[in-house]
């Protein structure tokens, strides 16, 4: 389906559930919806399962928009504490016409249906959501919901039975964005569709060690926090240049001030020096930079940092802000350089992410869908140097590759309509 399709099909009322592999603009889709809702002066609940993600959106969790947290065990009591008239969450709810819930993957389906019923006994106990128009977007091929104790896997969303009920159109992207490499789209496709054989691993092993052609150093993308950590802090003390430090600010309530500090990847103390490898962390296509976007800091102007892209384009780079948003009322925000240092990052931070270049180590991969979210952060096979690879890199949830094919089905019988 195309973006222009399935924009008209959002922007129709129906529940929808917007999908399509990486690189397919979701998320800009998804903005442009949000524009459309503004100017029409439509409510709308803008949120994601996780922190980070919900800020691409300048939204909230869903965990805290909808008032459950992150408790499973969300019982009757809860709800009465829920529909206390001082409650702000209570007033939010009622007025909300539209729910967007981004990067539906990670919430897993008791949740979706804890939602649902507090959406219900808001607002209507007859209809799915209480009669709020919802927006699910995302892919079930990225990252699955977290395990709350290792002991049984969470049920994705599309398990739940508020999903059903929801009578939801699919939209399934399929022009893809990010990569114009035919071999690499294959690739890739094939990892999606579980046909990963031994000429998909052996296209991939010509990458390993191999020197991208240009870069002498680009991000590392790992599977485990502690080798991100180490690896940036080690990187940076090897610099002999002088150290400028940039502190964040914020305003607005403590508790929605620490979710953005926690989540917009911006660190609260940004320690930059010159030939720091960095990431820019928004989309700012006029000033020449993405969400994702690698450079090298090559000096300071004015004490803003200018970073050289891997295009080769000078920026000076100032702050930017990370909001969270009611009603176009900015309730909270930090600001900050939109940079991080970025000799490497967790594949899970990697999620959303359009990179040039990469090195992505996979040797250490222990969920589905792992390699996939790091592979297809890349726009080119000759933009990645592989560090490692293990058996269970490749491999995808075989539950979702039947359920891809019927939403498919479905976003094809949604074209006809």
């Amino acid at each position: 389906m195309k973006q222009a399709q399935a924009l008209k099909i959002l922007t129709s009322g129906e529940n929808v559930f917007l999908t399509g592999s990486a690189g397919t603009g979701k998320t800009f889709l998804l903005n442009e919806f949000i524009k459309y809702l503004r100017k029409e002066k439509i409510k709308v609940g803008i949120t994601a399962s996780t922190g980070i993600a919900s800020t691409h959106l300048n939204g909230s969790t869903i965990h805290s928009w909808s008032g459950i947290g992150i408790s499973k065990d969300f019982n009757s009591l809860s709800i009465k504490r829920l529909l206390k008239k001082k409650n702000p969450k209570l007033k939010e709810i009622k007025e909300t016409k539209v729910l967007i819930i981004d990067e539906i993957s990670m919430l897993d389906a008791t949740r979706l249906d804890l939602i649902d019923r507090v959406c219900k006994e808001i607002k209507d106990p007859f209809l799915p959501f209480g009669g709020i128009q919802v927006v699910f977007c995302g892919d079930f091929f990225q990252l699955p919901p977290i395990d709350d104790n290792n002991e049984e896997r969470s049920q994705f969303a599309y398990n739940a039975l508020s999903w059903d009920k929801a009578k939801l159109k699919i939209c399934y992207l399929e022009k893809q964005f990010r990569q114009n490499d035919k071999n690499f789209s294959k690739i890739l496709n094939n990892i999606r569709g579980n046909k990963a054989d031994e000429n998909t691993i052996d296209k991939l092993k010509e990458r390993l060690n191999k020197n991208i052609y240009g870069c002498d150093k680009v991000t590392r993308i790992y599977s485990h926090n502690k080798n991100v950590d180490a690896i940036n802090e080690f990187e940076l003390s090897k610099i002999k240049k002088k150290e400028v430090t940039y502190n964040m600010s914020f305003r607005g309530p403590e508790k929605l001030v620490n979710s953005l500090k926690k989540n917009c990847l911006a660190p609260e103390a940004l320690k930059l020096k010159e030939g720091a490898i960095v990431m820019f962390l928004k989309n700012n296509p006029k000033e020449g930079y993405v969400n994702g976007t690698m450079g090298i800091v090559v000096g300071f102007e004015e004490r803003w940092p200018i970073v050289k892209t891997v295009k080769g384009k000078h920026i000076a780079v100032s702050t930017a802000k990370w909001n969270i948003e009611k009603d176009e009322e900015i309730l909270a925000s930090v600001e900050q350089i939109p940079l991080k240092l970025a000799w490497a990052i967790t594949i899970h931070k990697s999620q959303g992410m359009s990179l040039d270049v990469a090195e992505i180590d996979l040797s250490n991969s222990f969920e589905y869908g792992m390699g996939y979210v790091a592979l297809s952060r890349v726009k080119t096979l000759d933009g990645i140097k592989l560090l490692g690879i293990n058996k269970s890199a490749l491999l995808v949830n075989e539950d979702v590759v039947k359920k891809d094919i019927e939403f498919v089905n479905l976003s094809k019988q949604a074209e006809k309509l």
